[in-house]
């Protein structure tokens, strides 16, 4: 079986690419969360976060915006002692920040929509031959980012925008190659 040559060799990463990256996201909280892993990965691998993400889930009590928008201090000192999870402050301050930006866009129309509406309703469908062709970010990637710091946001850079894109199937970048290329690329929404 053939796929993106990113995935592999550890069993997680297979198993993530296999059944969840690139897979049309429409749930606003969910999208949500992913954006604040690709946050936390930063710098690091994506397999470091693939590893941590229940520990994740659990120290930011499922990733629900409306209760994180609520943290103080005591919340970021309490998952600064949390060795489940990357302890960097600024990430942990701006995912507080991006719940409140979350839930201000989520009243305007939904951060779904907000996303959605950046693809034209539909994934972006690119056909890479391989890894080393398929970019970094794009300018969409760059416009997003703009507009989701100009909304609130932090730790969302047009590099981690466009990961989260594609982990989010917003831009299906399975390379033509990938038994899940054309899987993923029928699963946009009518």
């Amino acid at each position: 079986m053939t796929r993106c040559e990113w995935a592999g060799p550890e069993q997680i990463y297979i198993d993530y690419h296999d059944t969840e990256w690139g897979v049309p996201e429409y749930d606003s909280r969910a999208l949500w969360e992913k954006l604040v892993l690709d946050g936390f990965q930063a710098g690091l691998s994506w397999i470091t976060i693939l590893k941590k993400r229940d520990a994740f889930r659990t120290a930011f009590e499922g990733f629900d915006p409306h209760v994180i928008a609520r943290w103080s201090e005591q919340d970021v000192q309490r998952l600064l002692s949390n060795s489940g999870i990357i302890r960097h402050r600024g990430k942990i301050e701006a995912t507080i920040t991006n719940a409140q930006a979350w839930l201000e866009m989520e009243e305007e129309g939904g951060f779904d929509s907000f996303m959605w509406d950046r693809v034209g309703g539909a994934p972006l469908q690119n056909r890479f031959e391989r890894q080393a062709d398929v970019p970094p970010k794009t300018a969409l990637s760059e416009q997003v980012s703009k507009d989701l710091k100009k909304a609130g946001f932090k730790f969302c850079g047009p590099t981690i925008v466009y990961a989260w894109m594609e982990a989010c199937g917003l831009v299906n970048d399975h390379l033509v190659g990938c038994h899940r290329h054309d899987f993923c690329a029928r699963l946009q929404r009518d």
